[in-house]
C-alpha cells in the first residue's frame, strides 16, 4: 500500500509540475517531465501527443530503463532515452525535465561565452553547467548515454542548439530549479545586452550563500 500511495503521489506531482512549467512558459508543445517510479527500474512520463496543459496523473505512462512501455496505452515521447539513461547513470536523481527554454539555448550558440551562476539561487549549478554537442533529437540509447556522461555529477546540462535537461532529487525541487535556471540565464543575458561583462558569483560568495541556504527538504 505504501508503494501504491507513493506512486500515486509521484504521478500527481509529475502532472502538476508539467502544467506549472507550461504556465511559467518554460515548457511548450514539446519537452517533458519524468519521475522515477518507486521500487522498480522505470519512470513515469507524459504521452507524446498529449498537450502539456492537459497532463494528468492518470494520463502518464510507465516506461522501463530499456524504453519499453509497461503501463499505459499511449506512446511516450520520442526522447525517452534522455530520461532512461540519466536514471541509469544517476541513482540519486529522482526527477528529470527536458525543455527548450530559449535563453539557456542561446548560450550554446555563442563562442567564448559560458552560462555561469549569476543569481543567488544559481548555487544549485555551482559545480558547472556542461554542454552536450549533439543538436539532434536524442532518440537512441547511445545518444542518451552520451548526454548522461556530459551531465556527469551536475544538476543541469545544455544541449547544443536544442535545449537543456535538469535533474533533481524530487519533483518540487525540479520545478523550483527550472524557474531559477531560466532566471539565471536571463540575468546573464541582460548584463551582456547592456554591453557589460558578466560578473558571476565568486566561490566565496557561493560559500556564503550555501551557509545561509534553506535546506532543499523545505522546497
Amino acid at each position: 500500500m505504501a508503494t501504491s500511495n507513493s506512486a500515486a503521489l509521484l504521478r500527481a506531482q509529475c502532472a502538476a509540475a508539467t502544467r506549472l512549467l507550461v504556465m511559467e512558459n518554460l515548457l511548450d508543445y514539446s519537452g517533458h517531465v519524468s519521475v522515477r517510479a518507486p521500487d522498480r527500474d522505470a519512470f513515469y512520463i507524459q504521452p507524446a501527443m498529449q498537450p502539456r496543459t492537459d497532463v494528468t496523473a492518470d494520463s502518464l505512462v510507465l516506461v522501463d530503463f530499456n524504453r519499453k512501455t509497461i503501463e499505459g496505452s499511449e506512446r511516450p515521447p520520442v526522447e525517452i532515452a534522455i530520461h532512461a539513461e540519466i536514471y541509469k547513470a544517476r541513482p540519486d536523481v529522482q526527477a528529470v525535465v527536458h525543455s527548450h527554454m530559449e535563453l539557456p539555448i542561446w548560450f550554446t550558440m555563442m563562442e567564448g561565452v559560458q552560462l555561469v551562476p549569476m543569481r543567488a539561487r544559481a548555487i544549485r549549478w555551482r559545480s558547472g553547467i556542461p554542454m552536450d554537442d549533439d543538436p539532434s533529437h536524442i532518440k537512441t540509447e547511445a545518444q542518451g548515454a552520451k548526454l548522461a556522461r556530459a551531465l556527469g555529477p551536475h544538476h543541469a546540462v545544455l544541449m547544443r542548439a536544442h535545449g537543456s535537461t535538469l535533474v533533481a532529487e524530487s519533483l518540487p525541487a525540479l520545478l523550483v530549479d527550472a524557474v531559477h535556471f531560466d532566471e539565471n540565464a536571463r540575468a546573464q543575458m541582460q548584463v551582456m545586452q547592456a554591453g557589460r561583462k558578466p560578473v558571476p558569483l565568486t566561490d566565496a560568495e557561493l560559500e556564503q550563500i550555501d551557509r545561509h541556504e534553506i535546506g532543499r527538504a523545505h522546497v
